[in-house]
This record gives structure tokens, sequence and C-alpha cells, in this order.
């Protein structure tokens, strides 16, 4: 569940939510969030998304942090036009 504040984040584990997605939050703000979710909800995954960037990404690296999505790895990748016939 994409959620871009404590109060969702915990709504979402709470309801019972496998992936707990912390958009665009910055970094301290972030680690603060996933923190409170793993004391609350230690089973939920937590991944960090949202403006990271190869030269930011140690920022939001951290305990709490299970996974990080970047965009930037796929902004400017080519598309590929292709068919498969079964």
């Amino acid at each position: 569940v994409e959620c871009s504040s404590a109060a969702e984040a915990l709504a979402a584990a709470g309801a019972g939510a496998d992936i707990v997605l912390l958009d665009n939050l910055a970094p301290q703000e972030l680690h603060a969030v996933a923190a409170k979710v793993k004391a609350a909800h230690p089973g939920v995954t937590v991944e960090a998304s949202g403006g990271i960037v190869l030269g930011t990404l140690a920022q939001f690296l951290g305990p709490h942090i299970d996974v990080v999505s970047m965009g930037c790895l796929t902004h400017s990748a080519p598309a590929l036009d292709f068919a498969l016939r079964v």
C-alpha cells in the first residue's frame, strides 16, 4: 500500500498490508515512520520510494527499510516493441 504519512502507513499495516511503501518522504521522516511501522508491525515489509537517485541512495538506507525503489533506473530506458506468438 502506498502511503505518504505515518498515520496512513500504520493504518495500512494494521489493516493487513504485507508491504507499506513510504512515498516521497524526506530521509529523516522516512526513517522515523519506518521505525514506527516496524515497532507496531514487525512482519510488514517497508519500502522507500520517491525521488531517490543514486547520489542520495545512502540517505534512504536504514535498519527499518527493507526495500528501496528507484524509478530513475528506468526513466530513460528505451522502449522495446515485441510480440510473442504461441
